[in-house]
């Protein structure tokens, strides 16, 4: 019997940690209430001794705290919050409305453009969504655009910065997995401009279609154009490019590691906030104190993931999800769009943060002994896996009933939208972030012909 009990102990701790993710007490709480429970019924089945627990705070502390690459996690937080507290990404909003009013669509383009160079200024998902809601749906609702429409672009463009670099969820990506930052940056790259691109082409096609679903702003007066226009867009873009240079472009060019560009980073933040005079004590203050609540908050759950991943482990949980693996007659390939399904269905249900530092120490191993035939070089394989699972995460914030993304905006649009015209706005783009994961699945070329020919 105790032979037994001790066998089962992986799929019983997998089993209880949803179930206790499903009570709605705090992620973080129950990890450590897990971990704490099955590694005390480890130490009386004989499978972990005292020893081993009372090891976990080291590891929290060696592992967590004090790796070097999470340092870029507060810092990247840090400078979008800067961004957003200087009314640097506002500017970039209207000026892209006004260049773009003559275009079908023209208003739901400019918050995917915005959506996506805020990505690859920041990646903060909740800032962004409620940013550009707050700027774009009134003026949106006012010109006679679809909620549906209005709703599913705002939401979609705004979770764009999941999968853009300078993401949050890759710098813990690359720490859980060991594997190096500056490449799976890079990799990240074309997927997630590309995911870009389909909104945009999804847009443009559909208004053209449908014009009564946006309708076209009308013509500025004269006086209104350039050279006011250039040289507004001359000052509004130009401030984010430089914010982007100097993070991607030094990571991209080799000359920063990414958790030095993040210090870069939130340097050329400050500086645009002090060029365009709005960076106050007050505006500081406000910036470092939601900084540290963010970045306390996920702290506070990659510690209890820490806890929970080392007792998985002493329990054998590995072996336990390999030998399971490999019984499922599925074959590789089956194993692959197994763990994809799997993710996505959680995405229903949990966010991004719980499912990255939950699943992906269970799958690593799995990944590492995938054969897929020549698809790609092994040595390749983790990272595109790992791209993968990033643009089936973005799905995870717009899938109801607890896609995030989807509150965000219900909050803050206030009584403009129902949830109905929410959840119908951003089922046609959970379809494209499925294709596009198809297309990177069936095309590993997406993902790694950039860093193997830029990092070489």
């Amino acid at each position: 019997m105790t032979d037994f009990l001790a066998e089962i102990l992986p799929l019983g701790m997998f089993v209880v940690l949803v179930l206790g993710m499903f009570s709605g007490a705090p992620v973080a709480v129950v990890l450590m209430g897990v971990s704490l429970i099955f590694g005390l019924l480890a130490i009386a089945l004989g499978e972990m001794r005292l020893v081993h627990l009372s090891l976990i705070p080291s590891r929290v502390y060696s592992g967590t705290m004090e790796n070097a690459v999470l340092i870029a996690a507060p810092m990247f937080i840090l400078m979008g919050v800067l961004l957003e507290k200087t009314r640097v990404a506002e500017d970039l909003l209207i000026t892209l409305q006004r260049l773009l009013r003559r275009v079908p669509g023209g208003l739901a383009l400019a918050v995917t453009l915005m959506g996506t160079i805020l990505a690859a200024a920041t990646g903060i998902i909740g800032a962004s969504i409620v940013m550009l809601t707050s700027m774009a749906l009134p003026t949106m609702i006012q010109r006679g655009y679809d909620k549906g429409l209005a709703a599913g672009t705002i939401a979609s463009a705004g979770t764009l910065g999941i999968l853009i670099p300078p993401s949050i969820m890759l710098v813990f990506m690359g720490n859980l997995l060991s594997i190096s930052l500056a490449r799976l940056f890079v990799a990240a790259l074309v997927p997630g401009l590309m995911l870009s691109a389909l909104y945009i082409l999804y847009i443009v096609v559909r208004t053209t279609l449908q014009p009564s679903l946006a309708p076209r702003q009308p013509a500025e007066p004269p006086a209104a154009e350039s050279p006011g226009l250039f040289r507004e867009t001359m000052v509004s873009v130009l401030a984010p490019l430089v914010l982007i240079l100097s993070v991607l472009g030094t990571i991209l060019g080799g000359i920063a590691t990414p958790t030095e560009a993040s210090g870069i980073g939130v340097a050329a933040a400050l500086l645009l906030g002090l060029l365009r005079g709005r960076l106050t004590m007050p505006v500081l203050n406000s910036a470092l104190s939601s900084s540290v609540l963010s970045l306390a908050m996920l702290f506070f759950i990659f510690v209890g993931a820490t806890s929970f991943s080392y007792v998985f482990r002493k329990v054998g949980g590995e072996e336990f999800i390999l030998e399971l693996a490999h019984a499922l007659p599925m074959g590789n390939w089956g194993l692959l769009i197994s763990m994809m399904v799997m993710i996505f269905a959680m995405g229903f249900f949990f966010d991004w943060i719980e499912i990255t530092l939950i699943m992906l120490p269970i799958f690593a191993p799995i990944v590492k002994t995938l054969d897929l035939g020549g698809h790609l070089p092994q040595e390749e394989m983790i990272y595109w896996v790992a791209i993968m699972v990033t643009i089936n995460l973005q799905t995870s914030f717009l899938t109801p009933p607890f896609g995030f993304a989807l509150f965000y905006l219900k909050g803050a649009s206030g009584g403009l939208l129902a949830m109905r015209d929410i959840y119908r706005g951003v089922v046609p783009f959970v379809l494209l972030q499925i294709f596009a994961l198809g297309l990177v699945m069936t095309f590993p070329e997406l993902a790694m012909w950039l860093p193997n020919n830029l990092l070489e």
